[in-house]
């Protein structure tokens, strides 16, 4: 089963995710405006029951970020060991996961471009995973953290590179321009621990496999981002963690090779999907 949030004549809506088009869930459930909502009443369960015997409702649709009104997204950063080697800063391995906030504004949806602003070309690409968060919890053990999790999606972290290297202690301005990022394209219901487990994540660059890893290799594993970030915050339903990305982005080529407008960036992880984007300069 797979939800997701799109619009279709100027109208925002969510609902299932069939081949032949989209299911409508909204009148079904007044209480919850948003898929956000859902996620943090526990409904997803819900949502797959009343899919039964309905049919599709629109087939002409925009895919938009699953779930556009998150209120907090953290990401996991440098959490695969070759993507330490990459910075060739002579640094070890860090005991500690890097983390940093993202706000939903700096994403786009499925099939929509991905924006790269007039102030910098080097827009990167940096294919992950990402857990919505289903149960709210503090100082989580890890033999329970998959507990936690409500459902799996993916991300497009997209990169403002130069602009992540402005001050000292922080990448918050490279990592948050409007759009320059996806997450979608929809939400995978988290029913078994191989979902995690066994995922392998490839992303490709106009058909060119650039990034191409397992998250069984993970120097943080996701059962510890849960322990550490619910260690100083409560984790709350609809809480985003962005898990972290392999080696290959395009700034660690030689020579670096930025995104650029006409390009097309594929995300896929077996088990929940394909996500894609355009790139497009913004209409300033």
């Amino acid at each position: 089963m797979r939800f997701a949030t799109y619009t279709s004549h100027g109208e925002t809506l969510y609902g299932a995710v069939t081949d032949n088009g989209m299911i409508a869930l909204n009148d079904a459930f007044p209480q919850w405006p948003s898929l956000f909502d859902v996620v943090q009443a526990g409904g997803l369960g819900a949502l797959a029951d009343a899919v039964a015997g309905k049919r599709v409702t629109h087939t002409d649709f925009q895919y938009e970020m699953v779930l556009p009104n998150a209120r907090r997204i953290l990401c996991v950063g440098v959490n695969f060991p070759d993507r330490n080697a990459e910075y060739k800063d002579g640094s070890e391995q860090p005991k500690f996961m890097s983390l940093f906030p993202r706000f939903a504004s700096g994403f786009t949806g499925h099939d929509r471009p991905m924006v790269r602003p007039p102030e910098s070309h080097h827009l990167d690409y940096e294919g992950e995973v990402a857990i919505i968060i289903g149960k709210s919890g503090r100082r989580i053990k890890q033999d329970d953290a998959y507990d936690h999790i409500a459902a799996l999606t993916l991300c497009n972290e997209g990169t403002i590179r130069d602009w992540v290297r402005h001050a000292k202690f922080n990448v918050t301005q490279g990592k948050n321009w409007d759009k320059s990022g996806s997450i979608g394209p929809w939400l995978v219901p988290f029913t078994d621990a191989a979902q995690l487990d066994d995922a392998r994540i490839v992303t490709r660059v106009n058909g060119e496999v650039r990034q191409d890893d397992v998250l069984s290799r993970m120097m943080h594993p996701i059962r510890r981002e849960i322990e550490y970030i619910s260690t100083f915050m409560t984790l709350e339903p609809g809480d985003i963690i962005v898990t972290g990305t392999p080696t290959g982005s395009g700034a660690r080529l030689d020579p670096p090779q930025y995104l650029k407008p006409g390009d097309v960036v594929e995300v896929e992880v077996n088990g929940i999907g394909t996500l894609r984007n355009t790139i497009e300069d913004e209409v300033v």
